[in-house]
């Protein structure tokens, strides 16, 4: 059955976009429990998508992802499951589906096709692997490429897993960029959208840092804004209070990083209950330099670790800003 949730405590008619700013309701904006949120404007629809890791399963055992829709940020319809890897329709992979990203392509027909790219366990090499599907429409039906696009580590890396994508067209050429990678971070030119250019793989893991501040974990993420380019990723464990999201920026898709020199963007806030924000996306408001973060926390009735808080997560969106030479400044989570 398909559910509208409205943030702002039942007064859902007064969802909608009556100022020049956004001004959003209270965190989390999904229902029960979601992660690794990915956040889509549609040209297309004109609404706002988000798709994420279906949360709440013990050893992150979910195996489909849903669909949430919005016109205004606030009020969330669920349009259903669009993948399920406990079917058919995925016939390489078979539970943990992880950490999705989508990208709308618009077509030289002029029609828009939908890459929805995720990561499951692969049954044939029993290990981490990415995939994509493919669709018309942002709720689907979604159709599987057949087999994974990403099976292995990347030359000179040791050890890590093929999970946590993102996909990013390049404003200034045009071309689309895979990235991905826990325990280490990867790009790579795409063509038609679902083969990697093997010889465009990079190894573009930010080098050093700690727990508390940039030492790279997983879940990059990547936008363009004036020039630069913005690599974000995730620190410390998903489970942890302290998971949180930092940055750097380079000039080119594939890097090099330059971390920034005030890395840390979203951190925990003990004082409001908010714990271990982290796995984020971006999302511009179209036509305008307004930015927001769409990012999962713990859910703050499980942080003991023996109540799994690391599966136990919900969707947040808070603004994110800019200073004036380009840096982030720390977001205020709500």
């Amino acid at each position: 059955m398909k559910k509208t949730l409205c943030t702002l405590i039942a007064l859902c008619g007064l969802c909608g976009l009556q100022a020049k700013k956004i001004e959003l309701g209270k965190n989390p904006v999904l229902p029960e429990f979601h992660a690794d949120p990915e956040v889509m404007y549609s040209q297309k629809t004109g609404r706002y998508y988000i798709y994420s890791t279906t949360d709440g399963a013990r050893g992150w055992g979910g195996y489909y992802f849903t669909v949430f829709s919005s016109k205004d940020l606030k009020c969330w319809k669920h349009e259903g499951i669009m993948l399920d890897l406990a079917t058919d329709q995925v016939p390489w992979a078979v539970g943990n589906a992880w950490a999705p990203c989508i990208e709308e392509v618009k077509q030289a027909d002029g029609q828009y096709k939908y890459y929805f790219y995720y990561s499951g366990h692969d049954k044939q090499r029993d290990r981490k692997s990415i995939g994509v599907a493919v669709a018309d429409s942002p709720t689907g039906p979604f159709t599987d490429h057949g087999e994974p696009i990403v099976t292995e580590l990347p030359q000179g890396q040791r050890g890590g897993q093929q999970i946590d994508v993102d996909v990013f067209r390049d404003p200034q050429s045009g071309k689309y960029y895979l990235y991905w990678g826990n325990g280490y971070m990867a790009g790579a030119e795409l063509e038609n959208m679902t083969k990697v250019k093997d010889e465009t793989v990079t190894l573009m893991t930010p080098k050093g840092g700690t727990l508390q501040d940039y030492a790279y974990r997983e879940a990059p993420y990547v936008f363009y804004r004036n020039g630069l380019y913005y690599f974000l990723w995730s620190v410390d464990d998903t489970g942890s209070p302290n998971y949180h999201v930092a940055y750097g920026t380079a000039k080119s898709p594939l890097g090099p990083i330059e971390v920034a020199k005030d890395p840390v963007i979203l951190i925990q806030d003990p004082e409001k209950q908010i714990y271990g924000t982290a796995h984020n996306s971006v999302l511009q408001i179209p036509g305008k330099d307004e930015w927001y973060i769409v990012y999962h926390r713990i859910n703050k009735n499980y942080m003991k670790r023996d109540m799994g808080p690391g599966f136990h997560r919900e969707v947040c969106i808070d603004r994110m800003t800019f200073n004036e030479d380009g840096t982030i400044k720390r977001v205020k989570v709500h």
